[in-house]
């Protein structure tokens, strides 16, 4: 029975396979393990030339190569620090290496994330926004922008405070990823939808409790940057009222939960209707307080005797300027004027200005024609001009045996310099 030992010889033979089919069922395997998250103690922390950085993930018994892309934005890689890496994993048939590539690397443990903290509120406070001015909340916001988890504790907390304080009251929500990885991008996201959102004036962004590992993303440097660059008020209700993520050192009001921070900003519609009836109220007390005085003048009013009073004041003003001008007859006026006229020598006055006025001009010609450039010629003196054409002002301006012109009231004639 030779036959059952030949096909068990078969069975043991291997299976021939080329490389590249090998590492594309490898390729495939390691694909098939899908995103995970695993944890681990940062080693070996390198920088590649595309900004990529490279470490070693390891425990007491196995390591693995991570790669954090670029893309992936700011996170905190420290030597030695336990961390949690949420990514899928990568051949690399090149260099026949398993890797994983993270999408977000969080610290694990109290003084890691503590650590991060600290760090983060050291670059918030560097740029002015742990103090920053903070902006009041709306009385009475036309909309009220919520941007929560789809957690429905945290949404019912929020609708029972609207619908206790003002039922109905306009509110737009949007849900977020509010932990684990991404959700800093998410909460950026959501945050940025909100407030485009037609009419809303304030934003509450709020989530249920956690451990620190949770809250982290609400500590995040986009985050924080997110809330104080919004331009509309943020009040912040993160977790209990015991935790303290960073968000809330840079939002414009921090409440303790999601419903103290509603309550904040959703109006009290009785408190409202109080208020606008006591407005009314003391508006109309005003106005009756006016119209009795104004009756009391009126009632005090003499129409008749203050008549008579201002006929009185205009006929003496008018019997005054009476006093003071002296009426004459219009011929006796018109009379005088023609002698006045007459009296004037104005003849005489313009003859003479013309003779002064010919006399100045006389004496003005007479100083232009003595200070005529042909005149002084005709005095004896004479220009001389050099080679160039520039009039020689000084001895040194040519030397001997130069040809000078020289203009004289006649006309002009040329001469040579001598020593």
């Amino acid at each position: 029975m030779t036959l059952p030992l030949f096909d068990d010889d078969v069975a043991r033979q291997p299976r021939r396979v080329t490389l590249v089919r090998l590492a594309g069922e490898v390729a495939r395997a390691v694909g098939a393990v899908g995103r995970i998250s695993v944890e681990g103690e940062v080693h070996r922390v390198t920088v590649g030339r595309t900004g990529a950085r490279y470490f070693t993930l390891r425990d007491r018994a196995a390591q693995v190569s991570v790669r954090v892309p670029r893309a992936a934005g700011r996170v905190r890689i420290v030597d030695g620090e336990r961390v949690a890496v949420v990514g899928a994993l990568e051949w690399s048939p090149d260099r026949g290496q398993v890797s994983l590539v993270a999408e977000d690397v969080s610290p694990v443990g109290e003084g890691a994330i503590a650590a991060l903290v600290a760090e983060v509120r050291g670059r918030l406070g560097a740029r002015g926004l742990l103090d920053r001015p903070r902006r009041r909340v709306p009385v009475l916001p036309t909309r009220i922008g919520v941007v929560c988890g789809a957690d429905a504790a945290v949404i019912k907390d929020i609708e029972s405070v609207v619908a206790a304080r003002f039922p109905g009251y306009p509110l737009h929500l949007e849900t977020t990823t509010v932990s684990g990885p991404g959700a800093a991008a998410s909460i950026v996201e959501s945050l940025g939808r909100v407030v485009r959102a037609p009419g809303v004036e304030v934003v509450i962004v709020a989530r249920g409790g956690g451990d620190a590992t949770a809250l982290l993303p609400w500590s995040s440097e986009e985050v924080c940057m997110a809330v104080a660059s919004c331009p509309v008020p943020v009040v912040s209700a993160i977790g209990h009222d015991g935790d303290r993520p960073l968000c809330d050192e840079v939002a414009d009001l921090r409440c303790g939960t999601p419903s103290i921070a509603a309550a904040a900003v959703v109006p009290d519609r009785a408190a409202l209707t109080g208020r606008c009836d006591g407005v009314l109220a003391r508006a109309a007390d005003a106005a009756r307080a006016r119209c009795e005085r104004a009756a009391r003048r009126h009632d005090a009013l003499d129409p008749a005797g203050a008549l008579r009073a201002g006929t009185d004041r205009a006929a003496t003003r008018l019997a005054r300027a009476g006093d003071r001008l002296a009426w004459t007859h219009p011929n006796d006026r018109l009379a005088a004027a023609r002698a006045r006229i007459a009296s004037q020598p104005w003849r005489r006055g313009a003859w003479e200005q013309l003779a002064r006025a010919g006399g100045r001009l006389d004496a003005d010609a007479r100083h232009l024609r003595a200070l005529a450039p042909a005149r002084v010629l005709e005095r004896g003196y004479a220009v001389v001009r050099a080679e160039d054409g520039r009039v020689v002002r000084h001895r040194a301006q040519v030397s001997p045996g130069d040809v000078v012109a020289v203009a004289v009231s006649d006309g002009e004639f040329q001469a040579r310099v001598q020593p």
